[in-house]
């Protein structure tokens, strides 16, 4: 008995090790087709040899030798429940940009009543939900809001110029996006460059991106009564 769970625990300690070793080279295969990208997950999927790679904000498949990716969804037919979906919602649900590693310095910011609640936002003045986010804020207190100018749209890194080079920064933010007063703001030294470089580090792929102070974030507009409750949940955890 014993000489049998001896040779069980040796295969499964071998069967372990090849799929550790699997992994690995299909991960250096893949990583060969995307240089500029770092490969966040790779995991062998029980269904059709398939191994499930995450990279960015995409998910997809590929064959054991890397030779063919595959996109789209897998539908369990059972459930008629997307797989792909489920567990792309888990991945995004598990990341995390943590507050204090963002370049708050260079932020607009906002304090409102005793401002106790953190809350750090990628935006772009000409984003059309930015400027739905900041009427939604208008009536959120007791937080400071460190707003990043995050021009990503056609047009938007002269307007944020503009906003950032003004006399008053918040009340040339604030004209603009509630108001739809331009900015006066002319030409001079911004931190725009160091905010795209921190929004691609953490994989901002869109305005707003709403980032909480126990390191969660959300990717597009949200109403004002989500925002209250994760803010709220971010300071029990901190």
């Amino acid at each position: 008995m014993r000489i049998k769970l001896f040779i069980l625990t040796i295969l499964l300690y071998l069967f372990s090790g090849m799929a550790a070793a699997d992994e690995a080279a299909v991960k250096k295969s893949v990583q060969s087709h995307f240089p500029d990208n770092e490969i966040e997950s790779l995991r062998k999927v029980p269904f059709l040899g398939l191994y499930e790679i995450v990279v960015g904000s995409e998910l997809f498949y590929t064959d054991e030798n890397a030779e063919y990716f595959f996109f789209g969804h897998v539908i369990d037919t059972k459930t008629r429940v997307s797989l792909t979906n489920e567990r792309l919602q888990e991945v995004m649900q598990a990341r995390r940009i943590p507050l204090d590693s963002l370049p708050l310095e260079f932020a607009i910011k906002t304090v409102k009543g005793n401002g106790e609640r953190k809350l750090a936002v990628f935006t772009d003045p000409h984003c059309p939900y930015c400027k739905s986010l900041e009427k939604d804020l208008v009536n959120v207190t007791d937080v400071t809001i460190y707003t990043l100018l995050y021009p990503v749209l056609n047009g938007s890194a002269k307007r944020a110029t503009e906003i950032w080079c003004s006399d008053d920064r918040l009340k040339a933010w604030d004209d603009f996006m509630l108001r739809d007063i331009e900015p006066t703001g002319k030409d001079c030294e911004t931190p725009i460059s160091t905010l795209l470089q921190a929004g691609q580090k953490n994989k901002v792929n869109g305005t707003p991106t709403l980032v909480f102070a126990d390191g969660t974030f959300v990717g597009g507009l949200i109403p004002a009564e989500q925002i209250e409750e994760r803010l709220n949940d971010a300071m029990k955890k901190n």
